[in-house]
């Protein structure tokens, strides 16, 4: 009884606690705690408390007696931002991946890990079946291979300390040091091409874009039996790259 009775009370405060930051938000200049409780209806006591946690928490900020939205709801607010970025993205990837006819990726590398934030494929053309994690498997795909070759050698050596090159096609690079020489070799900003390294029957290739420290890269795949197009198609989505990053510059914070 005491565990469904608590429920109520835990989502009672959830709701008192939103009332109070939607108070607060609408004061440009701040709102003291009196004049926060009259208009959300709370009762002082009540309202003090909440108030402290939210502060202590973050979300808001005692300044001069009154109170104003903190960091941590700003970073709520710009959730939205968030989503509009990562639309944008997938809306850039989608006009490249009808102009050229591959799926496109844009992935990051980001603390530590790789990660692919936007894929834009077609029941006709689609992309690689994610069957191993990507980011245990840089070394076997062009995605990874392009970003570990933008990180200096210490992160480089870093990521592959936590997750070593092994084999997972009979094409793989087979050991570490075989792969540091590979990447070794890349000419700077030159695209990465893979051939069924990550999967059978796929080929695959990765054009890097720095952005200031990050490292970034839009890649595209095709069947085996398409190879052909696969350096064609490359080199008109890296012709385009100077077009295609002013529409997604700004995204490389996402």
């Amino acid at each position: 009884m005491a565990t469904q009775s608590a429920a109520p009370t835990l989502i009672g405060s959830v709701q008192r606690a939103l009332r109070l930051l939607e108070a607060v938000a609408s004061h440009a200049e701040g709102a003291p705690a009196k004049q926060l409780a009259r208009e959300t209806g709370l009762p002082l006591p009540t309202t003090y408390h909440l108030l402290r946690t939210l502060t202590h928490e973050g979300y808001l900020v005692r300044d001069k007696g009154v109170f104003v939205l903190g960091d941590a709801a700003v970073r709520l607010a710009g959730g939205g931002d968030v989503q509009n970025r990562r639309i944008k993205i997938e809306d850039s990837l989608a006009h490249w991946r009808d102009e050229i006819g591959v799926p496109i990726y844009f992935a990051l590398y980001r603390e530590g890990e790789i990660e692919l934030v936007a894929v834009a494929d077609t029941p006709s053309a689609p992309a690689v079946e994610e069957w191993a994690d990507f980011r245990e498997t840089a070394h076997a795909h062009a995605i990874g291979q392009c970003l570990l070759s933008q990180l200096d050698l210490k992160s480089r050596q870093d990521h592959l300390d936590r997750h070593p090159v092994e084999a997972i096609t009979p094409y793989t690079v087979r050991n570490q040091r075989a792969f540091l020489e590979r990447l070794g070799s890349l000419g700077r900003m030159q695209p990465v091409v893979e051939r069924q390294e990550y999967a059978l029957g796929t080929v695959c290739a990765a054009i890097p874009i720095t952005a200031g420290s990050v490292a970034a890269t839009m890649a595209i795949s095709l069947p085996l039996h398409q190879e052909e197009r696969l350096l064609p198609a490359v080199e008109r989505l890296r012709t385009e790259i100077g077009r295609l990053f002013s529409s997604l510059a700004f995204s490389i914070s996402i």
